[in-house]
């Protein structure tokens, strides 16, 4: 890690890779920022972050943010932990918006759900209000869109008390 001059003056520090990658791995929730029509949105996803293929999976039923996605692939998502406002850590992935189709979907939509499953049962929380069966589609929700993210640009920063 390494010191940030902040303007207020307190100490940040900005993180490695390899910390940043540990925080996104430990966490399933994020603020997903895109843009449509020219005006940027910030909205909470669920997410997984596939270490081994290094991307996000993540997915959403047919609308604005897939379509604005589609047409500007660009996007970013943040991630932090916060103990109080002067001690936090955290990480902002840009990357690609890709949508997935068929077989790989449906192979990412299985990572995903394993995946954030262990990650609230790690934490003692109640996955079945997370993850939805998508086994049983029902005509009113349709078929989940499924997407990665693929990062291109990581920063990591955290905030200590001296």
């Amino acid at each position: 890690m390494k010191n940030i001059k902040n303007p207020s003056g307190e100490p940040q520090r900005e993180l490695t890779g390899r910390i940043s990658r540990e925080l996104l791995a430990r966490n399933c929730f994020g603020s997903l920022a895109y843009l449509a029509h020219g005006v940027p949105y910030v909205l909470p996803i669920t997410y997984f972050y596939d270490k081994e293929r290094n991307f996000l999976v993540s997915y959403s039923m047919e609308g604005h943010k897939i379509q604005a996605m589609r047409e500007h692939p660009e996007v970013a998502l943040l991630v932090y932990e916060m103990q109080d406002p002067g001690q936090w850590v955290s990480v902002q992935v840009h990357g690609r918006f890709e949508e997935v189709r068929q077989i790989d979907a449906k192979a990412c939509l299985h990572r995903f759900t394993e995946g954030v499953r262990s990650i609230l049962k790690s934490r003692g929380e109640d996955q079945a209000s997370v993850i939805p069966d998508f086994s049983s589609k029902s005509e009113t929700m349709g078929i989940p869109v499924v997407y990665r993210i693929r990062p291109t640009v990581w920063e990591g920063r955290c905030r200590e008390r001296d």
